[in-house]
């Protein structure tokens, strides 16, 4: 008779265990379905870049271009 109540224990554990599992799949699935469609609505429009921005943006890529040379020519053994 004991076994019987741990065989339908177990039964029901397990039970519970796989509903709330499924739900918490569905869940995920929902969330990363809401997700792709918030990406395909369309690309949100980037804000207009402000003159100190923008003279920042064109400093730290002359910089960045600059050191990208100096490796360019570390690698191919120049001295600079």
């Amino acid at each position: 008779m004991t076994a019987l109540v741990w065989a339908a224990a177990a039964l029901a554990i397990t039970s519970i265990v796989s509903v709330a599992l499924l739900r918490g799949w569905r869940g995920w699935l929902d969330l990363k379905r809401y997700e792709i469609a918030a990406d395909r609505s369309g690309p949100e429009p980037e804000p207009e870049p402000e003159d100190d921005t923008s003279s920042g943006l064109r400093i730290e890529m002359a910089d960045i271009r600059e050191r990208l040379r100096k490796l360019e020519a570390i690698a191919t053994g120049v001295d600079l």
